[in-house]
């Protein structure tokens, strides 16, 4: 049967640990919770939306899965609605202010009893230094490949024993921890971005741009990488 999912929400999937209760922020169609259920993966879904439209489309798919008693849906901004009693939280599908302005109004979720499972549409290196500065921990992060693009899906646990540096906001070690298919054209295509922003500020070049640049280019645990894209 074909998967209800996007390559980018299976791999989201495949941080889910069996048997969790799951906060999915901005459900959308609900498809990744029925999925969760389908698989075994959650006992039991929340899921959410600030939009009625798609939230009712949610309800309408659960009943036509079967596994509407397993999920309650919430018309919410964010985990303002939401139970407390999960102890996973999906954020897919948005970009990094979005994730952090949820994050932001939930402080709460800074706790050991939480995993985040976030999937991040743009500057995904932002929303690393958001998570490094408030001392979450990424501990296995992916590459997933969704059409022509390339997106990461991270799995986030608190607290953190290191901060990220600067260069590791761009390119962070979990990344190496299970490399994947992708993980080559995604090195690629963070060292190309780095050196076009670079490029645009010609003389005056962020000298933190600059050293994570170098420090992508230079260290060699990246060697691999390197010498796959040749």
């Amino acid at each position: 049967m074909k998967s209800l999912l996007s390559p980018r929400l299976l791999a989201c999937c495949s941080f889910i640990a069996p048997h969790s209760r799951v906060a999915d922020v901005g459900c959308d169609h609900g498809y990744l919770g029925i999925t969760l259920l389908q698989k075994g993966l959650a006992d039991h879904i929340y899921a959410g939306d600030v939009n009625e439209g798609p939230l009712q489309s949610a309800v309408y798919n659960a009943e036509k899965y079967g596994v509407q008693d397993h999920i309650q849906f919430f018309l919410s901004d964010g985990l303002r609605n939401f139970p407390r009693d999960f102890d996973t939280l999906v954020c897919a599908g948005m970009g990094a202010d979005t994730i952090v302005s949820i994050l932001e109004a939930a402080p709460w979720i800074r706790d050991f009893r939480y995993t985040l499972v976030l999937q991040c549409q743009s500057k995904t290196p932002f929303l690393r230094q958001y998570l490094s500065a408030q001392q979450w921990n990424i501990c296995e992060e992916t590459v997933a490949r969704d059409g022509r693009f390339l997106y990461t899906v991270m799995k986030v646990t608190y607290p953190a024993a290191t901060a990220l540096t600067p260069a590791q906001c761009y390119f962070p070690p979990a990344l190496l921890v299970n490399p994947s298919a992708e993980l080559a054209n995604y090195y690629r295509q963070v060292t190309a971005k780095l050196q076009r922003a670079i490029d645009g500020q010609k003389d005056q070049a962020d000298p933190n741009l600059v050293a994570a640049l170098h420090t992508l280019l230079n260290d060699p645990c990246f060697a691999f990488l390197k010498e796959e894209i040749k």
